[in-house]
């Protein structure tokens, strides 16, 4: 009885051993098979505290262009809003000429990583027949909402070379008008009923890009480390790139001159 005691035990511990054995395995296994190709491809959110941080400033050096006056005569609902003259936002400089409405961007160093859409909404605002934003920055297929403030129909027409083009009437009052874009590109995009109302979309497949405001400052948050050209345009400019090199959690600082013309 004894014996057959002791051999049961023996059993139940080489089952134990063996089951324990499989699991290890298993989990080994699991570890093995993780695709360092699809660990790469794993990137830093820009509003997580991890990553490379990348800023700094745009400026225009030389004399600067003047801003020219707006007419907007041809409809009397925009003349009303505006009592005091309205000015181009072509060129905006703040103090010691830093340059707004900068496009800066990671333009290559990506490879095959992929970034997924944003599931929020950004808005184009029609206010005092201007765009506001006047440079706007967007994902691929993010949805787009394009409102209408103004007293007045508005069309809203982006002349774009890589995406759909279209052109939609928006009267006072009116729904806002949902669109996507699949491919990146900076768009321009006008209105045809007020010719003076311009203003650009400018359309990413990743979130490491900003538009700098009067203080010409820039930043772009949670990179990943690696190798990279960064590209900062400007409607009336021109771009300017650099190369740089950025490592895990390291903060660097760029600057960016242009000539104005």
């Amino acid at each position: 009885m004894r014996a057959k005691i002791k051999y049961l035990y023996l059993g139940a511990v080489a089952t134990f051993v063996l089951l324990t054995s499989y699991s290890a395995g298993s989990r080994t296994v699991t570890t093995i098979r993780e695709s360092p190709a699809a660990a790469d491809l794993r990137v830093t959110r820009p509003d997580s505290p991890e990553g490379a941080v990348l800023s700094g400033i745009v400026k225009v050096a030389g004399p600067q262009p003047a801003a020219t006056r707006i007419d907007m005569a041809a409809d009397p609902a925009c003349l009303k809003m505006h009592p005091a003259p309205t000015m181009s936002e072509e060129v905006v400089v703040g103090t010691n000429g830093a340059l707004k409405n900068v496009i800066v961007y990671i333009s290559d160093g990506f490879g095959n990583r992929s970034f997924d859409p944003p599931t929020e909404p950004i808005e184009l605002e029609q206010k005092g027949c201007t765009y506001s934003p006047r440079i706007l920055g967007m994902r691929a297929r993010q949805e787009l909402k394009v409102i209408n403030d103004d007293p007045t129909t508005h069309n809203i027409h982006p002349v774009p070379q890589n995406n759909r083009e279209w052109n939609m009437s928006q009267p006072p009052g009116s729904s806002p008008i949902d669109e996507t874009f699949a491919r990146e590109e900076i768009i321009p995009v006008k209105c045809n009923v007020h010719p003076w109302m311009k203003g650009y979309i400018a359309v990413f497949k990743h979130p490491y890009f900003a538009v700098t405001g009067k203080d010409g400052k820039f930043v772009l948050k949670g990179l990943p480390a690696g190798n990279y050209t960064i590209t900062a345009w400007h409607e009336r400019l021109g771009t300017s790139t650099q190369k740089i090199a950025i490592t895990a959690n390291e903060t660097k600082e760029v600057s960016f001159v242009f000539e104005a013309h």
